[in-house]
């Protein structure tokens, strides 16, 4: 989770770069054209294509077409609000995806990770200050997102309990691939020289960081994984105030402050003191 953390942030930045010259649409088919050829390494050392073969194919479809609007609507967003303020918004999804988790998968919502949602929505709402400031249609494309990504992080949930983190992203790349392709080519225009480097990161990070979040979620509850998330809110009020001179205030400060507080007391392990210890 932390490394998706990682590269989901420096994702929002390439993002930003790219779309000041080429198409949300041309840009996300760009990325999953490319990064299906980076993915290549792991589907060989997982047995090839025919290891890519799933009994679950209708899910993988659901779970990419929610993905896709998310993704579509997530990068619409960055080019209208601040990058701390759309990262905040889209932090409704962790909260909608453990309510999720309880509802549909069965996983249990003890009252730590009660207390770190509870924490993370009052840190976000503190951020985003509803009604304090006149709202955004950018506010409401990210706050689509977040509810499309919260889908996709249960059907990604679902999935990992048949299939490799490897099987999943290569689905996501070939389905992303086909749903985009004619509205990328609608718009088409060729990138400079200078945008390439930044076609290349976002194609990497926006794969791989669903690639550790697969992997971090076959290993966790939702309810535990996805709240770890909340800390790209305050790393990308960091971000935006150094690299785009995008202003952090006292409310910004307070909610950053809560949302790491209630991932770390969700993190913290009480008991952990009385559980033996393997041997090396």
């Amino acid at each position: 989770m932390m490394a998706s953390i990682a590269l989901f942030l420096l994702m929002a930045v390439s993002g930003r770069e790219v779309t000041r010259e080429i198409d949300v649409f041309q840009a996300m088919e760009m990325r999953s054209v490319i990064a299906f050829v980076m993915l290549l390494p792991f589907v060989y050392r997982e047995g090839g294509f025919k290891a890519m073969r799933t009994g679950i194919l209708p899910a993988h479809i659901a779970r990419n077409i929610a993905h896709y609007v998310g993704q579509f609507t997530w990068l619409m967003g960055i080019t209208m609000i601040p990058l701390a303020q759309v990262i905040a918004i889209e932090f409704t999804a962790p909260i909608w995806a453990a309510l999720m988790a309880a509802t549909f998968l069965g996983e249990r919502l003890t009252w730590r990770k009660c207390v770190a949602i509870g924490f993370g929505l009052v840190g976000v709402l503190l951020i985003i200050k509803p009604g304090a400031v006149p709202l955004d249609p950018g506010h409401m494309v990210v706050l689509g997102a977040a509810f499309f990504f919260a889908v996709s992080f249960i059907a990604t949930k679902f999935l990992t309990r048949t299939d490799s983190a490897t099987k999943i992203i290569f689905w996501m790349l070939i389905i992303q691939s086909i749903i985009g392709l004619i509205p990328a080519l609608r718009v088409w225009t060729w990138p400079s020289a200078g945008v390439w480097p930044w076609i290349f990161v976002i194609a990497f990070t926006g794969t791989f960081a669903h690639f550790c979040i697969a992997k971090a979620l076959s290993y966790a509850d939702a309810t535990v994984a996805m709240p770890m998330d909340y800390l790209r809110v305050p790393l990308s009020a960091v971000i935006g105030y150094f690299m785009y001179s995008e202003g952090v205030d006292t409310l910004m400060a307070v909610g950053a402050a809560l949302i790491v507080a209630g991932n770390l007391f969700n993190l913290r392990r009480p008991n952990a003191s009385r559980i033996p210890q393997t041997p090396n």
